[in-house]
């Protein structure tokens, strides 16, 4: 089974806590104590049968290696110290190692507080540019004002005459109606463009990748999805899904799965379906471990489905390393290789990209990559190592960086 990234760190802690010193912990299990100093800092990778003789000799089951946080909190507490002024980044996998439960509710509370910034964003960029809402707010303001000027008028004035009284009370009745229906469809409005907002979604894309995360769109149930927007994107993933099913049935998938692995090429050949849909097929189909991230021509993420340990970023752009975007500039050229991201995990990663022809010889040539993350990465192939996005990336000398990282400004 694979090690947590923050290993180490656990180590470290329990010695801590049984009140061992480092060089008698190293001598016990046979190693030096410079290589279990660079152990406990997580920058060196244990072998299953040293950690077998570090787990006995610290009363420890190996589960305690095997589970837990990994890569993708790592960066997204990174993420959050970059908020504060004086934060401890080097203390950061310690942090995450030694309390995991803190770790998962600082995290939570950051990726809650980067949610409602952009959709406050959003609300505010909407308010400004948005000319349906602009209209529709000038509509209510219009009205507020003639019901306040006509209600002055028969509030302030004694002797009007009853001709003149009847026909302020008929403006009265008309501008009020029209306050009604203004102030409602602009409610309604608001309320259908927000409630994704609310959940802490900045985009129609966030909310349906987390009803993806879920098991309702199984069924084709769309309650999860609120923002119209949403519903639109999702019903487009639900016909495409329906045509990849009827390309790839359930039980004959499962059958080929086990026989080829996950493999798409060779899976695409075996249905005579089209590669793109093998790839959604193998992370998107029930007992899938598997991860996919596919992006179109601008590199622009259009569908993200994570796994444990490796991070997708939610805002701003991916790590230009990644095999997706290797694969972007090769079209129809399949690449597989094994990543190493941010921790020390690694990942099996097949990446293919497919250009289509919608409007025929005379219409664009329109890209899309995808790329298939795969937990196990037991096979010879090159390392590379790859982050998630250049501003929590800690890896020195990148040439492929686009901005300092926090890490080392």
């Amino acid at each position: 089974m694979p090690m947590s990234a923050l290993t180490g760190s656990r180590l470290r802690a329990r010695r801590v806590a049984l009140g061992l010193r480092q060089a008698d912990l190293a001598e016990r299990v046979g190693i030096s104590a410079s290589y279990l100093n660079l152990i406990e800092h997580n920058r060196r990778r244990i072998a299953d049968a040293l950690l077998e003789r570090l787990a006995q000799v610290l009363e420890l089951p190996m589960q305690a290696f095997q589970e837990g946080v990994g890569g993708a909190v790592i960066d997204e507490l990174r993420a959050a110290a970059a908020r504060l002024p004086g934060a401890e980044l080097e203390r950061t996998e310690d942090f995450a190692g030694r309390y995991p439960g803190w770790a998962a509710l600082v995290t939570g509370l950051h990726q809650r507080v980067v949610g409602l910034e952009r959709a406050l964003e959003e609300v505010s960029d909407r308010m400004s540019h948005d000319p349906h809402l602009s209209a529709s707010l000038h509509e209510v303001l219009s009205a507020v004002s003639s019901v306040h000027s006509t209600a002055a008028i028969l509030a302030d004035t004694d002797d009007i005459e009853p001709e003149w009284q009847k026909r302020f009370l008929i403006n009265l009745q008309s501008d009020s109606k029209r306050l009604a229906l203004g102030a409602e469809a602009l409610v309604r409005y608001l309320d259908s463009a927000g409630q994704a907002e609310e959940r802490g979604f900045a985009s129609p894309q966030e909310e349906v990748e987390a009803w993806l995360a879920s098991s309702d769109w199984q069924g084709g149930d769309l309650a999860g999805v609120a923002s119209s927007a949403g519903r639109v994107m999702a019903r487009g993933f639900l016909a495409q899904a329906q045509a990849d099913a009827q390309a790839l049935p359930d039980a004959a998938l499962v059958r080929a799965l086990a026989e080829l692995g996950p493999d798409p090429m060779r899976l695409a050949a075996r249905f005579g379906a089209d590669v793109m849909a093998a790839f959604r097929r193998i992370a998107l189909h029930p007992a899938a471990q598997a991860g996919l991230v596919c992006c179109d021509a601008s590199g622009t993420l259009t569908l993200r489905k994570p796994v444990a340990g490796f991070a997708l970023p939610r805002f701003g752009a991916a790590c230009p390393l990644w095999p997706l975007f290797t694969a972007l500039g090769r079209p129809m050229t399949p690449i597989e290789t094994v990543i190493e991201v941010a921790g020390g995990a690694r990942f099996r990663v097949l990446a293919f990209c497919q250009p289509r022809y919608p409007a025929g010889f005379r219409g664009p040539e329109l890209r899309e990559a995808a790329m298939l993350i795969l937990p196990d990465a037991d096979f010879a192939a090159e390392v590379v190592a790859v982050g998630s996005t250049c501003r929590i990336c800690q890896r020195a000398g990148c040439a492929a960086r686009r901005e300092p990282s926090i890490l080392t400004a």
